[in-house]
């Protein structure tokens, strides 16, 4: 009977692991990768061979390359195993019509934690109609007064 619960709890020691698992999401090694580039002298297709397509990508007078690399793991048993942020890295290139990379910005976990946002609010205006409200309640009136008698006599 020994043998037994001796031979369960080897075969359940043996299944654990002493390292955590690590969640990735977005580029490797973004870090190392966006060192590579250099600003006037790197092109679209020198970035594209060196970290891949992009993770969100934009067109306004430049073009604007969004780079995001986040890793994840799980934390002590004394935390119940929430999520702890290892790395959380983006990479903003800008790249002219020509295909140059003109500016190279990269925020890093630590720059995330130092950037400052705005804490005031906009306040909606809903005492002005809009375009679609204006038309379905004309709309509305006609429906309810197709020849405009009940409007004429108010």
């Amino acid at each position: 009977m020994k043998k037994i619960y001796l031979f369960l709890i080897l075969i359940f020691i043996s299944n654990c692991s002493l390292n955590k698992p690590i969640q990735h999401h977005g580029v490797h090694n973004l870090e190392k990768k966006q060192k590579i580039l250099k600003i006037n002298i790197s092109n679209k297709n020198d970035i594209l061979k060196i970290i891949g397509p992009p993770s969100t990508k934009s067109t306004f007078d430049n073009e604007v390359y969004i780079y995001i690399e986040r890793k994840t793991s799980t934390s002590k048993l004394t935390k119940l195993g929430k999520k702890v942020l290892l790395v959380n890295n983006v990479l903003i290139l800008d790249i002219d019509k020509k295909g140059l990379l003109i500016k190279k910005e990269f925020f890093n976990k630590d720059d995330m934690n130092k950037l400052k946002f705005d804490e005031t609010a906009t306040k909606a205006d809903h005492s002005k109609r809009s375009f679609i409200y204006n038309f379905f309640y004309t709309l509305r009136q006609r429906i309810d007064d197709p020849r405009g008698i009940k409007r004429t006599k108010n």
